[in-house]
């Protein structure tokens, strides 16, 4: 029987949820290999191909979008179309290769491409509630607050954007717990298996 071995990947799906480190390790894995890091980019991408301000872009994720937007001074835009411009810039991303993409669901809409490597990073309530706390200077309850409101609007996107009732670990390659490995054991094991 032929082994067909898998190719290196060219994009970096990384997911995550709030205080589990998603956003640094997405950074530190594009510098590691060379890859372009991009997150805002994606609303920036989108907007200059319909010629709107990045903004309206960034609203048509948001859970309080209507059905229409102003993207413009007194151009509206159905919040659809936004939606269809983001998943369209993600896949002009992939198209161009060699980068991390980090947030905008960005694993689900290249799920089925050759090269996409999908990341979830996450960490136990706990310790991203600790973590949040630290880095924003508040206390733990107000930490955790934000972090449910967090996970809800998490919830809400996939829903919106991909239909997904529910988030499972399948949904990806590979499931990095920041309580378990470190930020640089983190970047290690991504790297290798990007290169593998």
């Amino acid at each position: 029987m032929y082994y067909d071995p898998p190719m290196p990947s060219t994009v970096i799906c990384i997911s995550h949820t709030t205080g589990a480190g998603g956003e640094e390790i997405g950074r530190s894995l594009g510098e590691r290999l060379g890859f372009r890091h991009v997150d805002e980019g994606i609303l920036v991408e989108a907007a200059r191909a319909k010629g709107i301000y990045p903004e309206a872009v960034a609203l048509a994720e948001s859970r309080s979008a209507g059905r229409q937007i102003e993207v413009d001074f007194g151009r509206i835009e159905k919040t659809e179309t936004l939606r269809d411009l983001i998943r369209d810039a993600i896949a002009t991303v992939a198209d161009e290769g060699n980068a991390v993409i980090v947030a905008h669901a960005a694993s689900y809409p290249l799920a089925n491409r050759d090269g996409v490597m999908r990341v979830f990073v996450t960490a136990p309530l706990e310790l991203r509630v600790q973590r949040v706390s630290e880095r924003d200077g508040i206390d733990e309850k107000t930490a955790a607050k934000r972090l449910k409101e967090s996970d809800k609007q998490r919830a809400a996107y996939l829903k919106t954007f991909y239909g997904v009732d529910e988030e499972m670990p399948v949904h990806y390659d590979l499931v990095i717990n920041t309580d378990r490995l470190d930020h640089g054991a983190a970047v290690d094991v991504l790297a290798a298996a990007a290169t593998a």
